[in-house]
Parts: structure tokens; sequence; C-alpha cells
């Protein structure tokens, strides 16, 4: 028996399985990621006058902006719900899934000056940054509810809901699972080909377009709606609609392709995440 045999905490190795998703050190560095949530949310609005209330600030003007341009000028319909509450929960289901995608798609570049000085699950950076869009994203929702009541109560508004309310929790995961699927994939992809960025933001347009945020996917040429069915964020916007409104078309089975979807890219995206971190810091 040996009597002085060395113990160590930490094993590097140079070889590691593709699929490695390192529950044990993430759960291990749980409290890196809490001071790095805190960190993200507190550095956001950091030395500005509005701080949070620019939570509040960015959905109404956008808001105003979509009543004006989409339902005065183009006169879209909103399937008989109030212009105000279809646009704002638009814009507050599209700009969760866009945080959650943009900040995962810079967690290797936002961070190459950290990753080159210590070492942490690397997947610490884009986990982060998921639950700092949830945390966004709940004090958003709040004025959308404050304001969903006030409908309800003063305007006469009533809202076919019910077991509906069981599909937020579902939409919103399938938001954040494509997001961070996808961001992580581009974040790995841009350490080697940063103009690659370009041609993600000229994307990121076109999904919102081809995604019903603005508009209702009811009133949607018969012709386009199987070419529009193709975008996997279709069935949790309609869901998520359907759980405030009682309004919106969508199906089982386009939540199972919404669901698959988020898998292959969550899984292609860590795969391809752990093959680039071993390299990351050559390439930057």
């Amino acid at each position: 028996m040996k009597q002085n045999e060395e113990h160590w905490d930490l094993v590097i190795v140079p070889k590691t399985p593709w699929l490695d998703l390192k529950l044990k050190e993430l759960w291990k560095y749980r409290d890196l990621l809490w001071l790095w949530v805190r960190r993200t949310y507190v550095g956001t609005y950091k030395q500005t006058i509005m701080g949070p209330l620019w939570h509040f600030i960015t959905p109404i003007f956008g808001t105003v902006t979509y009543m004006l341009v989409f339902g005065k000028i183009a006169n879209l319909p909103t399937d008989g719900v109030p212009m105000f509450l279809f646009y704002n929960l638009g814009i507050t289901a599209w700009n969760f899934f866009s945080g959650c995608f943009s900040s995962s798609s810079s967690a290797f570049t936002a961070n190459a000056g950290i990753f080159g000085k210590v070492y942490f699950p690397r997947l610490i950076m884009p986990l982060a940054s998921i639950i700092s869009s949830l945390i966004k994203l709940g004090i958003q929702m709040s004025l959308f509810i404050l304001v969903y009541f006030y409908f309800i109560f003063s305007k006469g508004f009533h809202p076919h809901v019910g077991t509906g309310l069981l599909l937020i929790p579902v939409s919103l995961l399938l938001y954040a699972g494509i997001g961070f699927g996808f961001g992580i994939m581009v974040s790995s992809i841009t350490t080697k080909y940063r103009d690659i960025n370009i041609f993600v933001g000229f994307i990121m347009q076109l999904l919102m377009y081809a995604t019903p945020v603005i508009y209702s996917f009811t009133t949607v040429n018969a012709r386009l709606k199987p070419y529009l069915a193709f975008n996997p964020l279709v069935a949790p916007t309609e869901a998520f609609k359907y759980a405030f409104f009682g309004v919106g078309e969508f199906s089982l089975s386009s939540l199972m392709y919404s669901f698959a979807w988020m898998i292959v890219l969550m899984l292609g995206g860590i795969i391809l995440f752990n093959r680039t971190e071993k390299n990351f810091m050559d390439n930057v």
C-alpha cells in the first residue's frame, strides 16, 4: 500500500466526451453562477439614469410604435384582442427569446479575458444570461399583467383562458431552449469566423417577421402558412397568446415539432461548444 498517494481535486484531460454537460461541475460552481447572474443584471444598468425602469420604457415605446404602424396604418387585425395587449405580449415574448439568444451567442467572445485566466465550466456564462433574461421577463410581464387586468375590469375585455395558462411554462421553455441552443452554436462558430455575426443579425430580423409577433397567425394567407410553420418559434408564440387571450393557432404536433428543434439545437450546440472550448484561446 502506498503511503504518500497524491489526491487531486481537479483533473484536466485532453479528451472528453462530445456531449459532456458537466452537470456535477455546474452544481459545484453554483455560487459562481448566481454571482454572475447578479453581475450581469446589475452591470447592464450601472451608471444609467433610468436604471431598471428601462425594462418598462423599452417595451412601452415598442408597443406604441407597433400600434401606430401595424395597428393604425397597416390596419392588421389582432383577433379581437386590444392592440396594446396584443403587441406588448408579442414584444415581451420576442425580447425574452432574443435576450436568450444574444447573450448565449456572445458567450465566448464577450468573456475571452476571463476564460484565459481561470478555469470554471464555460456553460455557466450562457446559463447565467438565460436566468438574467428570465428576471427581465418577469419585470416586463408585471407591466403586462397590470394592463391586462385593467382591460378586463375597466374595458370589458373577456379573454377565454383556463387550462391554457399551463402553456406559459411550455412556451418559455421552448423560447429559452431554442435561444440557448442556437446561441451557443453561433458563439462557437464566431470564435473563428467573426463575420458570421453580421449574417446572424440579418437572420434574426427575418426570423422576427417570420414569427407571429406583430400579426396574428390566423390571418396569414393559407398558401404561406405551411412555409411559416417551419419556423419553430411559431408554435410557442401562438401558445403564449392562447394562454392569455384564448386566441391562437397551434396544435400538440406543432409544439412537439418545436420541442424537437429545441433538443436538436441544444445537443448540437453543446457538442460544438465543448469542442470549441478546447481550442478557444488559440483562435481568439
